[in-house]
């Protein structure tokens, strides 16, 4: 039964948001009609979302490959799945005991202080306890001490890193309903403060005047596709074509390829983005039974895609320039005696794309190149200065990608370092 709850039930994602919106309409007392659709509407959304995840990661991973190819870069590529999957083997039940612990804790620090945010990234929540459990275990931590430690430093950062963005949310979604649940917060939030500071809310990415003769342009999905096509397809000339070809394409022309993969890429965001209108239809209204009644005034907090529909050119802008930075920061980590990072397509998508809507919310386009360059930064550098709190681990070639993890460990491995 505890492997049924811990593996199949809070292990999904969209189930675990699914029984928070279930137990929102149970506690405003809706009919049974509501109560099932608002619930199925939740998980459907959700599925949504990861399907259209499911699609960018693929079509992302097509592009790594044929980068890696092309240029010959060899070096750690951080991925937290990879990571976890790795320490599962020796930390599986810590790991497990921290995440539903940490997520009671969360429910807990909620309903007693001002931090009145209920984390619900279920894939986040794992991947933070399991870095946790990972840290504490090397520190000569065990059992219940270190599941009551681990679970409390999990429910605090769940509460934690949604307030400090809340300032920047509200200006985003221009309410205070929803949070952001997504442990790349400390990116986020720099991205927002160098927008207020060097930037010009006036000029907004999404005012951005396109040529009559290039109208097309002004649709999104168009717009996304054509930059993602010439992306691959200039990836691919550098790469070759007998190597897509028989590795990657299956034998399909290598241009037809990474064209397709380029209209791939923008139909896995549509599909995000279809997603998140849905997710955010139901959550919000359902998450008011929990607010009224368990955590009062409590806000949701939700995945990185959740402020993608609110600057959708800051998305694209984003992502190249947090990847730009990615980059130009292979060239500096070897100077300072650290790994290699080479820049993985999935943080610099899903991190360097929010970095973007928040710059741009706070400081127009040039706080959204400004704030993305500087999450590719900061995404490059602090995994690397991470590895070392990992390495012992058998964990140099990966590590954990997005900025708050690479924050929280190594604080944290440096407080285990005192105390050992």
């Amino acid at each position: 039964m505890a492997e049924l709850i811990m593996n199949d039930i809070l292990g999904t994602p969209a189930i675990l948001v699914g029984l928070f919106a279930l137990l929102g309409l149970l506690l405003q007392k809706k009919d049974v009609a509501n109560t099932v659709s608002g619930t199925l509407k939740t998980i459907m959304g959700f599925v949504i979302l990861g399907v259209g995840a499911g699609v960018l990661i693929s079509s992302l991973d097509f592009f790594s490959q044929m980068f890696e190819q092309a240029f010959a870069i060899r070096g750690v590529i951080p991925n937290n799945e990879a990571v976890v999957a790795v320490a599962q083997q020796a930390f599986g039940t810590e790991t497990a005991m921290i995440m539903l612990f940490g997520m009671v804790a969360n429910i807990v620090i909620a309903r007693l202080t001002p931090l009145k945010y209920i984390f619900l990234t279920g894939h986040h929540t794992l991947f933070m306890a399991c870095l946790i459990a990972v840290i504490l275990s090397t520190g000569g931590m065990s059992g219940i001490p270190l599941i009551v430690t681990g679970s409390f430093i999990l429910g605090s950062v769940m509460a934690l890193f949604p307030a400090l963005l809340q300032p920047y949310m509200r200006q985003i979604t221009g309410n205070d309903d929803i949070a952001l649940g997504h442990f790349g917060s400390i990116g986020y939030f720099v991205s927002g403060t160098i927008g207020k500071y060097l930037g010009n809310k006036e000029k907004t990415t999404e005012d951005i005047k396109v040529p009559q003769s290039l109208g097309f342009l002004r649709d999104t999905s168009v717009a996304v596709s054509l930059t993602m096509a010439i992306l691959f397809i200039v990836v691919a000339l550098f790469a070759g074509a007998p190597f897509i070809e028989t590795e990657l394409s299956e034998g399909m022309n290598f241009i037809v390829f990474s064209l397709m993969q380029g209209i791939t890429f923008a139909a896995g965001v549509y599909v995000v983005l279809a997603g998140v209108r849905m997710l955010l239809a139901e959550i919000v209204p359902a998450f008011k039974g929990i607010a009224d009644k368990l955590v009062p005034n409590a806000k949701p907090a939700l995945d990185a895609p959740i402020v993608f529909p609110f600057a959708p050119n800051a998305v694209i802008i984003g992502f190249f320039f947090s990847f730009l930075a990615g980059l130009g920061s292979m060239f500096f980590l070897p100077m300072f005696g650290l790994a290699l990072i080479v820049p993985g397509l999935v943080p610099h998508f899903f991190t360097g794309a929010a970095a973007g809507v928040f710059g741009n919310a706070m400081g127009g386009r040039r706080g959204a190149i400004l704030g993305a360059v500087t999450n590719g930064i900061l995404i490059s550098f602090l995994p690397a200065l991470l590895m070392p709190v990992l390495g012992t681990l058998g964990f140099e070639g990966t590590t954990f990608g997005d900025s708050d993890f690479g924050v929280v460990g190594i604080l944290l491995g440096w407080l285990v370092s005192l105390f050992n």
